[in-house]
C-alpha cells in the first residue's frame, strides 16, 4: 500500500471523528502513542512496538489529514538523501539534544514570526 493510499483509507475511517475531535485532540492521541511506543521500545517488547508503531503512523496521518498535509508528498523530501546534508548516506554530524531543542524552539519562532515556516526574505 502506498502513503497516499493509507491516508485515504485512514480518512474514510475515521476522518468523521478526527474532525470533531479537532486537531489539538487528535494530536494529543498522537503524542500518547508515542509514550505507548516508548514504554515498547525500553521494555524491549518488539510485538507492543509493531502495534505501537501502527498506531502512530495511523494517528499522525489523521493529523496530516486535519492540517492538509498529503503524506506521501511529505514523505518525499526524505526519499533520496537526508533533507538537511543532501547526502546518502547522512553525513550530518550528531548534535547533543540541547542543540536540537534550541534549534526546533529556533525555528518554531521563525515559522511563528515569518509565517507556515518561511525563512525572512
Amino acid at each position: 500500500m502506498h502513503l497516499r493510499e493509507f491516508q485515504q483509507r485512514i480518512e474514510v475511517i475515521y476522518g468523521p471523528r478526527d474532525r470533531q475531535r479537532g486537531k489539538d485532540g487528535t494530536f494529543r492521541w498522537l503524542v500518547e502513542e508515542v509514550g505507548e511506543l516508548a514504554r515498547a521500545m525500553r521494555d524491549g517488547d518488539r510485538q507492543a512496538a509493531h502495534v505501537e508503531i501502527s498506531d502512530v503512523l495511523a494517528w499522525t496521518v489523521s493529523v496530516a489529514s486535519l492540517c492538509g498535509v498529503d503524506v506521501e508528498q511529505a514523505a518525499s523530501r526524505y526519499a533520496r538523501v537526508c533533507p538537511k546534508c543532501h547526502h546518502t548516506p547522512c553525513g550530518c554530524a550528531p548534535e547533543p539534544r540541547s542543540n536540537r531543542r534550541a534549534r526546533r524552539r529556533q525555528t518554531a519562532t521563525s515559522s511563528r514570526r515569518f509565517g507556515r515556516g518561511e525563512p525572512p526574505a
